[in-house]
């Protein structure tokens, strides 16, 4: 978390220095024209830097994964970029249309306009010939957009509405482009921070392109066929095993991430690889009924059918200098583990650091957890199981308790968020230090 904080920092404090350094707003005299103008033109960079930034990550940038902690950290930092360009997009929105209301209906009235910089050139002129449509274009640009991102956090909104909804930003974003490169000001092309938005926009457009021609991930995507199904009807759990063609798939870590694709209508659903890679193209994944897609999956899925996998994603990794891990899975957060398990087994057991495991669950399964105390037991790994019904849910205290030398292990969880909020915080009030606590922030919306 803390790198996507700073990379959120760093974007909106440094484009509001950047700004300065052209705007040198100490240098001027004051009107409420002239303030709305300056107000006008940062807000609008801090929009569409926001929304470059996020379309950008939006192209999935393997490099990028390790700066930022994995993709599940990208997918975060997009959401608060996109939530962020909203708000701030609705206060440059009042600042441009609100003073425009406030002169047609006689409540300001603006100053006499100087004459427009000569244009200097093709581009100059062009720029000065769009003006208008740039306007007019961008403030219904910025409607749509409004609509989208409300559309996008509203988690009830079925995933397959959102996901082709979601792709229309593209389209948005591109006119908001145009929108922002004619009515830049002038006087900023002699600055970086113009240079720096075009670069920022070019990186926006080759992002927004690629989602309207659906080739992100293109290159990582590999076609397999469902070769095993089983539902764990009580627990509503789907294990799906696919078969992928081998040289298509160059392997995966354990604890990391795929999209998959079961039809075309649906759009690709992100899950963890709950199976250690064994170079035989069989990839297994745990899959909980937790909306209406994957609710129907049992239903509908068959042995059989077509799978397109795209990753893997993710540096849930299990890499650490500690001498002891400590493992936290709630629910169906145990897959990353499972794949780990299998492939510590592989390995002898030979895991490098002591291990607890804690699976904290309603109600498990007694078969799954028969096969999690066989791998557990191969692999070297101490399993702690906490039935919540039986046993009332797991806590800081229980946790330190069961495993005393927390202070000399790092933490990695998977599971509910506010499980794991509560443990970060819990264990943080007790002194244990943030960057050895590792959780996998599996919302990708």
């Amino acid at each position: 978390m803390k790198k996507i904080k700073w990379t959120y920092a760093v974007l909106f404090i440094g484009l509001t220095l950047l700004w300065l350094i052209a705007e040198q707003p100490w240098a001027q005299s004051y009107s409420l024209f002239t303030f709305r103008a300056m107000l006008v033109n940062y807000t609008g960079i801090l929009v569409m830097g926001a929304m470059s930034l996020g379309m950008i990550l939006a192209l999935r940038p393997v490099s990028v994964e390790p700066l930022l902690g994995g993709l599940d950290k990208s997918y975060r930092l997009h959401k608060w970029l996109g939530v962020t360009a909203l708000v701030i997009g609705i206060v440059h929105w009042l600042w441009a249309t609100g003073f425009k209301w406030a002169v047609g209906w006689g409540w300001l009235t603006r100053p006499a306009r100087g004459p427009r910089p000569q244009a200097d050139g093709f581009f100059m002129q062009f720029v000065q010939d769009m003006r208008d449509p740039a306007e007019h274009w961008g403030e219904w640009a910025f409607y749509i957009a409004a609509a989208l991102i409300v559309l996008a956090l509203i988690k009830r909104f079925p995933y397959r509405f959102f996901f082709s909804a979601h792709r229309l930003i593209a389209i948005v974003y591109l006119v908001l482009v145009f929108h922002s490169v004619v009515l830049i000001k002038f006087d900023y092309w002699q600055s970086p921070v113009a240079w720096v938005m075009l670069l920022l926009m070019l990186g926006g457009v080759v992002g927004a392109v690629m989602s309207l021609i659906r080739r992100i991930g293109h290159q990582r995507r590999a076609l397999g066929t469902v070769e095993a199904l089983e539902h764990d009807a009580a627990n509503r759990i789907l294990k799906v095993d696919i078969r992928l063609a081998r040289d298509h798939w160059e392997g995966h870590a354990a604890g990391q991430f795929a999209f998959v694709t079961f039809g075309d209508g649906e759009g690709a659903h992100p899950f963890t690889i709950s199976s250690a890679w064994n170079k035989d193209g069989l990839l297994s994944f745990r899959i909980k009924e937790l909306g209406d897609y994957t609710a129907r999956l049992p239903a509908t899925l068959r042995t059989g059918d077509g799978a397109t996998v795209e990753g893997p994603y993710g540096c849930f990794h299990f890499e650490s200098d500690k001498p002891r891990q400590i493992w936290v899975a709630g629910g169906i957060g145990v897959t990353p583990f499972i794949a780990r398990l299998e492939e510590l087994a592989r390995q002898d057991g030979k895991a490098g650091n002591m291990v607890d495991l804690f699976y904290s669950a309603h109600k498990p399964d007694a078969a799954f957890v028969s096969q999690l105390r066989r791998l557990a037991d191969a692999s070297g790994v101490t399993l702690h199981l906490i039935d919540s019904e039986r046993d009332g849910k797991l806590d800081v205290a229980r946790l330190c308790e069961t495993a005393p030398a927390w202070k000399d292990a790092s933490l990695w969880f998977c599971g509910p968020t506010g499980f794991g909020h509560s443990l970060r915080q819990g264990l943080a009030a007790r002194g244990f230090e943030a960057q050895h606590f590792h959780q996998e922030l599996f919302d990708m919306r």
